[in-house]
């Protein structure tokens, strides 16, 4: 007699599933305000109004929810379409323009996120492995930026890997965080700056 398949309740996979994505979205806003370190299960759990061992068994430790901030965020972030379209692009000053624009709404979109990650990593067991899982992506698009613009007519001064880390220096989130976190600056006067700095200096 074949044994009988487990019952599974689409209504009860859809209320974990929302359950899952309430904590780790009061886990991301916890940990961009207060620091992943001063953040315990117990602060998400009645943030997300549910119990700690909901929690572990939910999502898991602290440790799994930064990972999944992690990964989300390169995800979440629509770097890849942006970049096929970027890639079109047959000037450089449009290129650039693309960078400016389609950095500023992945940093100022996914600005929790990134604000979790660049609190966790002074008390993280690997810090530097983290900023490296969290920015490979962001980095390999740049250099791919970087590539295209010397495709084209007048290419940057700089080499290609020079340029790519000029491009890092103004659009990668350290960039944005300085200007806006830390000194205040709007979003779209630093894009605006960032532009212009970047369109001058590669010419």
């Amino acid at each position: 007699m074949p044994s009988k398949r487990p019952y599974v309740s689409p209504l009860r996979e859809q209320a974990a599933a929302r359950t899952r994505e309430l904590i780790l979205q009061q886990a991301t806003t916890l940990f961009a305000e207060r620091g992943y370190g001063r953040v315990t299960v117990a602060d998400i759990a009645a943030a997300a109004g549910v119990a700690s061992k909901t929690v572990f068994a939910s999502v898991g430790s602290k440790g799994d929810i930064l990972n999944w901030i992690v990964d989300h965020g390169v995800t979440a972030s629509g770097y890849e379409q942006a970049m096929q379209d970027l890639l079109a692009l047959r000037s450089p000053e449009s290129v650039v323009k693309a960078l400016a624009h389609g950095t500023r709404t992945g940093n100022e979109g996914q600005f929790a996120v990134h604000e979790a990650i660049h609190k966790a990593l002074p008390v993280h067991e690997d810090g530097e492995a983290l900023w490296e899982r969290a920015t490979a992506a962001y980095r390999a698009a740049l250099h791919a930026a970087a590539r295209h613009l010397h495709t084209l007519t007048p290419p940057p001064s700089y080499s290609v890997e020079e340029t790519a880390d000029l491009l890092w220096y103004w659009f990668g989130p350290t960039g944005w965080r300085t200007l806006v976190v830390e000194n205040g600056w709007s979003w779209d006067r630093a894009e605006e700056v960032l532009y212009r700095t970047a369109v001058t200096a590669l010419r």
